[in-house]
């Protein structure tokens, strides 16, 4: 199911070497209900009883709301739990009553996946963020309520290691791996999908009977099938995940310290802003050129480039000035000259003069301290990066969001559309409003357009547009004006970015529920398609095998063949 919260929890270190989890030790394949290992002993004590909360009680109103405040729920009952089987067992419970279950994990959600009208019981695995290395797969094991700035912090303090996840704090880890989560390493370490090794969901058979299955990339693993969807296919499709375990394939140690990447002990940090004033609609083309064509020729995986990430942050005029972050690994001994290039080639021909970041832009905060590059390391810099918005602590946070790829850049019509609608020229105004082109490519095109659900494994870069406010006064007009741009710049495509020579469809994370609706996507091409192209009947598959009565299900979980 998708996984929502919002806040930074609260981390519990199992670093032993068999601490598996009272439930864990019955999550062998198809087995439910086994009494727990010798080694569950630590865990259980950091373990509390499931709670239920209803809509009498103080705690209620907060837990059914997600961290995007446009959706709120009305459930029967909220149930806070701490384990695996503790999960399983409210799933039973659902099952048995014929109840709708959504589940909230550690971060947010841009549609109404888990907080809709419908919905009887909400399972907050919020509490569910236990980090830690067993040894029985040999995989770090990542709960499904973890957040990504404590798992960085664990597994770096820890162990030295890496996921090549998002940069977000909030982001949690149930819903953002399923999705096929991305990152700033992306270029060089691939997706997070990449290094994993197994999935531990509850599942519900055609009898409605719950069970708590581990499947693995082992070729021989009867659940293979099910992990596989895991890599891309989304959430609140297939079963509720408990646990993720990781390992790269290429590991064959059995030390910790060797299974995952290492991160760069470095990094170079660049933020340079072009105000919008003498921002003409030529210079504004040339640097959406430069960009997009930078990315297209440096696409393929390996090579110089690889540790590079960059965004091009076209914000509204309303904010008052564009900008480009670069994150550059300190892996070579001319990575300051290569960054140098880097920017040199996206400011080429650009005739106004640039300066310092001092608005707020995209997921990152004012950074002027880096109009000249920093060298930071890698913890520091992450650690800075996914937390000095403050529109992501803001707990009245309202959005909307859409997506695509790109194999190659943009038309001039299409930079004619997006200057006007940022530019202000439609008279829509909002300082939250923008559209970022992020880098993509490199290793992530490494990986074949199969091997994982996610299959979008040939663009250069990606596309999000999104508008950000706070009032419910405002959601009609920020919601109107943000499909108006959209739509607008693929109007050539019937107003989604199908997959063709330019584009290659749209990012399930980012999930936008007009892709699915007739006024919002006239192009003949249905939204899993958008999604998953050639990988939905796979994912159709599973989902008959996996969860045959259609149980978890949202507006746009994969449907039964």
């Amino acid at each position: 199911m998708n996984h929502e919260s919002g806040r930074i929890s609260r981390r519990r270190l199992l670093a032993g070497t068999g601490a598996i989890g009272v439930a864990a030790a019955a999550a062998s394949p198809g087995l439910a209900g086994a009494a727990p290992s010798a080694e569950a002993t630590d865990v259980a004590a950091r373990t509390f009883a499931p709670v239920t909360i209803g809509p009498a009680d103080p705690r209620y109103a907060d837990l059914v709301v997600g961290l995007e405040r446009r959706w709120v729920a009305a459930p029967d009952s909220v149930r806070v739990v701490s384990t695996p089987q503790q999960s399983l067992l409210v799933v039973q419970e659902a099952v048995t009553a014929r109840k709708r279950l959504t589940v909230r994990g550690g971060g947010h959600c841009y549609e109404d996946f888990v907080f809709n009208p419908e919905v009887d019981i909400v399972l907050d695995q919020s509490e569910m963020t236990s980090v830690y290395y067993d040894a029985r797969y040999n995989a770090f094991a990542v709960e499904a309520g973890a957040t990504l700035l404590d798992v960085y912090e664990l597994l770096f303090k820890t162990w030295g290691v890496t996921i090549p996840a998002g940069q977000c704090y909030s982001v949690g880890v149930g819903g953002h791996v399923a999705g096929g989560g991305w990152g700033l390493l992306c270029r060089k370490e691939g997706l997070v999908v990449d290094h994993l090794y197994a999935v531990e969901v509850v599942v519900v058979d055609a009898t409605g009977r719950a069970r708590l299955v581990v499947a693995t990339r082992e070729a021989d693993d009867p659940n293979r099938d099910l992990w596989w969807a895991h890599t891309g296919g989304g959430g609140g499709t297939f079963g509720v995940v408990t646990r993720y375990l990781f390992r790269s394939p290429s590991a064959r140690s059995t030390n910790p310290a060797e299974i995952l990447p290492k991160p760069p002990k470095e990094v170079l940090l660049s933020a340079i802003a072009w105000s919008w004033d003498g921002l003409t609609e030529a210079t504004f083309a040339t640097l959406v050129r430069n960009f997009a064509d930078w990315h297209v020729a440096n696409a393929a995986p390996g090579g110089p480039y690889a540790g590079l990430c960059s965004f091009l942050n076209l914000n509204h005029r309303a904010t008052g000035e564009i900008s480009l972050f670069t994150s550059m690994n300190v892996d070579r001994a001319d990575s300051e000259d290569l960054l140098a290039r880097f920017i040199a080639d996206v400011t080429r021909g650009v005739d106004l003069p640039h300066g310092a970041v001092t608005r707020p832009s995209g997921e990152h905060g004012p950074l002027p301290q880096f109009v000249e590059p920093k060298r930071w390391s890698w913890l520091t810099a992450t650690r800075y990066l996914g937390t000095i918005h403050p529109r992501l602590v803001d707990p009245t946070l309202r959005g909307d969001h859409k997506s695509a790829y790109h194999r190659k850049g943009f038309t001039d019509s299409q930079i004619a559309l997006l200057y006007r609608h940022l530019s202000g020229g439609d008279g829509f105004s909002n300082p939250f409003a923008q559209a970022v082109l992020s880098s993509y490519g490199g290793q992530v095109n490494a990986v074949g357009r199969t091997d994982t659900a996610l299959v979008h494994r040939d663009s250069a870069f990606k596309v999000l547009y999104q508008s950000g406010w706070t009032e419910v006064a405002d959601d009609d007009a920020n919601v109107a004006w943000l499909r108006r741009f959209y739509e607008e710049v693929y109007g050539g495509t019937g107003k989604v970015p199908v997959s063709n020579a330019q584009t290659s469809g749209c990012f399930v994370n980012y999930c936008d529920a007009d892709i699915s609706e007739a006024a919002h996507n006239t192009s003949g091409v249905p939204w899993h398609t958008l999604y998953w192209g050639e990988n939905y009947p796979r994912l159709q598959r599973v989902k008959a095998k996996y969860d045959p009565t259609d149980f978890f299900r949202h507006r746009q979980s994969v449907r039964l063949p």
